[in-house]
């Protein structure tokens, strides 16, 4: 009995779907020196071997119980912080512990770690640029930086932290891209920093001293001791995972730095409401911010002759002279798979909006659509009255024109292979057609890099690495779609576009980053684009803010939606349990809405009531909402 006492116990966390129990096991002597907190590790749980990670040493095991040796150990995991970053991730997004430590945890296994050499101290100093004086504080800063402005500054700000803070502190940096990650990684090896690029890295990144750059799954990186954090273009909806559990992984970056008394700084040309109200915002000054934004073109459509189509005279002169002059292009975007169908005045060419939120509406009641050259007329048809309809908040009007008062609307759509066709006959040049991401074809991508013209989805502007002109055909579609987050979503894309441009030389000197981005809409005063062409995002911030707060949306409110085959069995669960000024709602379109005044009463909720086994999604924080 003395002997068993003195026995090692440590506490596993298997990776098993579905199963979130933890389990006791004892620590052979020949394994001893590789099993710590976080350590990856293979156990018999039932008639299996199973693998899984060491969430607590020397456990004191329950009485009268037999347990089990561990049966080898893969290698390294996460450190003790990050096992307690997953804990909370998975209350705080509604997921399981081990989907979370799945992220991070190395892609192979990790047997040793690299040896770190003494920190030299100050790596920054040959860089020739000084540490930015406003990017990294105390706390939570918000970096209101424009597309065109080089963050460079408040990463030396972090690597100069990360050089103070000893030898197993590291700095985190965060890019929405794999490419962006790389090129960041790149450029400060060069400046002498040592560095690790997630995911082939890990093992450096988890040996501490040096700054790790990585994408979204970077929020979960190895980083024994945290000194500082930058996420670059925060407001990115790369950072948002898609499956559930939809964890962001620029809320889980303030969260570390909070634990851990680090400085963050969530840097963003165009920070959304969420991302402003974690942190104190810093503005540049007025010029600085003028030329953070190359010069914005707003062509008004409402009084154009509807048989022009949708390239407008002035857009065309703009494309015609931009590709006169060898070696420049021109990117024009418009969205169409997944976007709303637009409706407008067939008398005055007004937007069908919603007059309580502002969101496109949409003609119910009304048989069939088609299309001629994009837009045909939709008259109401014989049978129950037609009426418009807010598929954002559900409000319902007759179909008459807030305008006029005119009873004809028109449906426009539009298609991408149409606009490459008649793009081509206008400009005489053959223009490249981009619908998605980037493939393994290099030819097709060697041919995209060389076309002169491109037009495709908002893909284009990631796939395409340069343009002197950005032109967006049918901007309205962002701006009315049916999310809560359409007008913040519309504004990122001008940024994106901001960002393609400004390295181009066809802006106006002086005041403006150069490169020029056109925007073709039938609302010039619209918040989102006013900010852009007044290079000044607290435009749309002051009028989102507004509305979001009228109608309890996040960030004044927390919410999440709750679907799938069991979704119905969870929602009714869900409303019985709700406590007073938590609001369950639905099923709409099978989807429950659960709403409340913060997270922690949201994800209490949503962690105290068990869920039915079976098809079950949950989205707490919703993008595409």
């Amino acid at each position: 009995m003395a002997a068993e006492s003195l026995e090692r116990v440590v506490r596993v966390l298997p990776d098993v779907s579905g199963l979130h129990k933890t389990f006791d096991y004892t620590v052979p002597d020949a394994l001893g020196a590789l099993v710590r907190v976080g350590a990856q590790v293979r156990v018999v749980l039932g008639a299996r071997r199973v693998g899984g990670w060491v969430v607590q040493d020397h456990v004191a095991p329950p009485p009268g119980v037999v347990l089990r040796p561990i049966s080898a150990v893969r290698g390294w995991g996460p450190p003790p912080a990050v096992l307690e970053l997953a804990r909370w991730a998975a209350w705080r997004w509604a997921g399981p512990v081990p989907t979370f430590l799945r992220t991070a945890s190395p892609p192979v296994a990790v047997r040793s770690l690299p040896v770190v050499a003494p920190s030299p101290g100050q790596e920054h100093a040959g860089t020739g640029t000084p540490p930015s004086p406003t990017g990294l504080g105390p706390g939570t800063t918000v970096v209101r930086l424009g597309p065109a402005s080089d963050p460079w500054p408040i990463l030396l700000d972090a690597v100069a932290r990360r050089d103070s803070a000893g030898n197993d502190a590291g700095a985190l940096v965060l890019a929405p891209s794999h490419r962006w990650a790389g090129d960041v990684a790149r450029r400060l090896r060069a400046a002498g920093v040592a560095t690790a690029l997630l995911p082939g890295d890990w093992a450096r990144a988890r040996a501490g001293g040096c700054v790790v750059v990585g994408a979204r799954a970077g929020a979960f990186a190895p980083v024994p001791r945290l000194a500082a954090a930058v996420v670059l273009d925060a407001h990115d909806e790369a950072y948002h995972e898609e499956r559930a559990p939809t964890w962001a992984a620029w809320a889980v970056v303030v969260e570390r730095a909070r634990r851990e008394d680090a400085p963050c700084a969530l840097v963003s040309p165009c920070p959304t409401l969420e991302i402003l109200a974690v942190g104190r915002l810093v503005e540049p000054t007025r010029t600085a911010a003028r030329r953070g934004w190359p010069a914005v073109e707003v062509i008004d459509r409402r009084h154009d002759d509807p048989r022009t189509g949708i390239f407008s005279e002035r857009l065309v002169r703009l494309v015609r002279d931009v590709i006169e002059v060898p070696g420049r292009r021109v990117v024009c975007v418009v969205n169409r798979t997944g976007r709303v169908r637009l409706l407008s005045c067939a008398a005055c060419g007004e937007l069908a909006r919603c007059e309580k939120c502002g969101a496109a509406v949409e003609l119910v009641g009304e048989p069939g659509r088609g299309r001629s050259q994009g837009a045909r007329a939709a008259t109401p048809s014989p049978g129950p009255a037609p009426s418009l309809r807010c598929r954002r908040c559900g409000e319902q009007r007759p179909v008459v024109c807030a305008r006029c008062g005119a009873t004809r609307m028109k449906a426009l759509r539009l298609g991408v292979t149409r606009l490459r066709e008649d793009l081509e006959a206008l400009t005489g040049v053959a223009v490249a057609e981009v619908w998605g991401p980037a493939g393994a074809d290099r030819t097709e991508e060697d041919h995209l890099r060389r076309a002169r013209v491109v037009v495709g989805t908002e893909a284009a502007l990631h796939r395409v690495p340069e343009a002197d002109a950005v032109a967006f055909l049918e901007f309205d579609s962002e701006l009315l779609a049916p999310r809560f987050r359409a007008a913040e979503e519309a504004l990122a894309l001008l940024a994106r576009g901001a960002r393609l441009v400004a390295a181009s030389g066809l802006g106006r000197a002086g005041d403006r980053a150069p490169g020029r981005v056109v925007v073709q809409t039938r609302q010039p005063r619209h918040p989102a684009i006013v900010a852009a062409v007044s290079a000044d995002p607290g435009v749309l911030a002051a009028a989102e803010s507004e509305v979001r707060r009228s109608l309890a949306l996040p960030p004044f409110s927390a919410l999440a939606l709750v679907s799938g085959a069991e979704g119905e069995a969870y929602g009714s669960a869900l409303r019985r349990a709700a406590p007073e000024g938590v609001e369950v709602s639905g099923p709409v379109d099978g989807t429950w809405s659960v709403r409340a005044p913060g997270h922690d009463m949201l994800c209490g909720l949503l962690s105290s009531v068990a869920r039915p086994p079976g098809r079950l999604r949950v989205e707490v924080d919703p993008v595409r909402a």
